[in-house]
C-alpha cells in the first residue's frame, strides 16, 4: 500500500511537525558532513513555500536520556540556517513552557528546531505522554527521517496516535528506490555486500536470494563464509557461531543458481592500525597471526568484471577496513566502478553507512542513482520487514472505481513502477562464469 505524502494535504497556514534525521557528525562545534541535512531540504522548502510553519525534531547521537553538551543540535541548526538562507532558532529542550511559547509564536514561513529528542529517555521507550507533548506542537505530522523509520520511538510512531501522519519527500524517494529493488528490478542484478559482521546482513542476503543474479561479498563478513568453505583466516574478524548459517547461505545460492563471489586474495596486516606491516596473499595462505583487512587486487578485478554487465547494483558496506586509508583500496575501486556504471545508465543504489563515506570522500556521491540516508533502515526494508515509522503513515486510498470492483489499473504518482514483480531472465549469459572467482574451487587459488 502506497503512503500519502506532503503533496496530499494543504500546508497553508498549518503548523507542521516534521521528524528529520539530523544525526550528523559534529567536530569542533561544526557539522562535518551535512548530507543528511541537505537530504531533508526538499521537504522543508516545500512546506515553507506552501505557507506552513515548520517545527523540526531530530535526535543526535546516543545521550541515553541525559543532557550531553556535545550532542546539542545547535551546530545542525546553524548549518540548516545557512542552507535555507533564513533563521532557524532552536529550543533549549524538547519540553517545557519555553518550547511551548516558541512554538505558539511561530508564523507561516518560519522554522523552529527542537533540542535533541533523546535528551529524554521517553523518546526511545515511545512514552505516550512524551509523544502527546510532541504532537501538541503541530497540527499535522510529516516523517522524513527514513534513517529512524525502523525505530518505534515517540517521535516516529507515538505522535501518529494524535496527528495525521504523512511521508516527506525524502521518505517517499527512499521507499520508491528500495521498493524497486524488490518489485521491479532490471536484470542482471548484483548485490555488493560488505561490512564487519555477517550477523547484520543475513536477513537481507536471504530475502534477496531469489531476486539477485550475483552476490559479491567483502569486508570482515567474508571471513565467516571463507571458514564455511574450509579456509582458515588467522586473526581476522570471524563470527564462528555463524559458520553453519554461512554454509546454508552458500548452499542456497547454489540451489538458486546465484553466483556467490568471495575474495580470492586479501590484504593482511599484523595489526589493524595505520602504518602496520601488510601484504597481499591468496585466501588459502592467510598467516595465523595476521588479519585480513581488505580485498586484494585479483578480487577487485574479479568483482569489477562480475559487475560489468549488471543493469542494477545494490551496495551496502565497505570491502575492507576503510577507516584506515591503506586498507581502503578495494572499497575505493568498487566505488569508482559503480559511479562509472551509474553514469553509463545502470541503476546503482547505495545503502547508507561507510559506503556513503567512501563516495563522499571521492566526490562520487552525486553520480549514484540513489543513496539511502539509513543504513540499518535500508537493510531492514530490503529484508522485507515492515518498518514501524512507515507502517503508521496514512495509506493512499485506491480510487473509487477500484473500490467498486472495476478492473482498471490503479492510478499512481509512481508511474514508472510496475504493479507486479519482475521475473529473472531465463538465461544468465550476461553473467561471468560462477566458478572463476569462487574460492570454493580451491584449484583456482594459487
Amino acid at each position: 500500500m502506497e503512503k500519502q505524502t506532503v503533496r496530499d494535504f494543504q500546508p497553508q497556514g498549518k503548523r507542521v511537525l516534521v521528524r528529520v534525521d539530523f544525526n550528523a557528525p559534529i567536530q569542533d562545534g561544526k557539522v562535518k558532513d551535512d548530507s543528511r541535512i541537505r537530504a531533508a531540504l526538499p521537504t522543508i522548502k516545500y512546506l515553507l513555500d506552501h505557507g506552513a510553519a515548520v517545527v523540526l525534531m531530530s535526535h543526535l547521537g546516543r545521550p541515553r536520556g541525559k543532557v550531553v553538551e556535545s550532542m546539542r543540535l545547535r551546530p545542525v541548526a546553524q548549518r540548516l540556517s545557512a542552507l535555507l538562507g533564513r533563521p532557524v532558532p532552536i529550543t533549549g529542550d524538547p519540553l517545557g513552557i519555553g518550547t511551548r511559547d516558541a512554538v505558539a509564536r511561530l508564523k507561516p514561513g518560519q522554522v523552529l528546531m527542537l533540542e535533541n529528542l533523546r535528551f529524554h529517555s521517553e523518546e526511545e521507550t515511545n512514552d505516550d505522554e512524551y509523544a502527546k507533548t510532541l504532537a501538541g506542537y503541530g497540527q499535522l505530522f510529516v516523517n522524513d527521517a527514513f534513517g529512524a523509520a525502523h525505530r518505534a520511538h515517540a517521535s516516529t510512531v507515538g505522535v501518529t496516535k494524535y496527528l495525521p501522519a504523512y511521508a516527506g519527500l525524502l521518505m517517499e524517494s527512499e521507499m520508491e528506490a528500495l521498493s524497486a529493488l524488490l518489485d521491479s528490478v532490471q536484470h542482471p542484478f548484483a548485490a555488493v555486500i560488505g561490512g564487519a559482521k555477517v550477523s547484520g546482513k543475513i536477513g537481507v542476503i536471504s530475502n534477496l536470494m531469489d531476486k539477485v543474479d550475483a552476490f559479491l561479498i567483502g569486508g570482515g563478513m567474508a571471513n565467516t563464509f571463507l571458514v564455511a568453505q574450509g579456509f582458515t583466516v588467522g586473526k581476522s574478524l570471524l563470527e564462528r557461531e555463524l559458520v553453519d548459517e554461512a554454509m546454508k547461505i552458500l548452499e542456497n545460492a547454489e540451489k538458486h543458481g546465484v553466483d556467490f563471489l568471495l575474495p580470492t586474495d586479501v590484504v593482511v596486516a599484523k595489526e589493524v592500525t595505520r602504518g602496520a606491516e601488510h601484504k597481499i596473499v591468496p585466501v588459502n595462505k592467510i598467516p595465523n597471526s595476521w588479519s585480513a583487512v581488505d580485498i586484494g587486487p585479483m578480487t577487485t578485478d574479479a568483482f569489477t568484471q562480475a559487475l560489468e554487465g549488471a543493469k542494477t547494483v545494490f551496495w551496502n558496506g565497505p570491502l575492507g577496513v576503510f577507516e584506515v586509508p591503506t586498507f581502503g583500496d578495494g572499497t575505493r575501486a568498487i566505488a569508482r566502478h559503480l559511479a562509472a556504471k551509474a553514469e553509463a545508465g545502470a541503476t546503482v543504489v547505495v545503502g547508507g553507512g561507510d559506503s556513503v563515506a567512501a563516495l563522499e570522500e571521492l566526490g562520487l556521491a552525486e553520480k549514484m542513482t540513489h543513496i539511502s540516508t539509513g543504513g540499518g533502515a535500508s537493510l531492514e526494508f530490503l529484508e522485507g520487514r515492515e518498518l514501524p515509522g512507515i507502517a503508521v503513515l496514512l495509506d493512499r486510498e485506491p480510487p473509487a472505481k477500484e473500490l467498486k470492483g472495476a478492473k482498471s489499473p490503479k492510478p499512481s504518482p509512481k508511474t514508472t513502477k510496475p504493479q507486479t514483480k519482475s521475473t529473472k531472465p531465463q538465461t544468465k549469459s550476461t553473467k561471468p562464469p560462477a566458478k572463476s572467482t569462487k574460492p570454493a574451487a580451491k584449484a583456482n587459488v594459487a
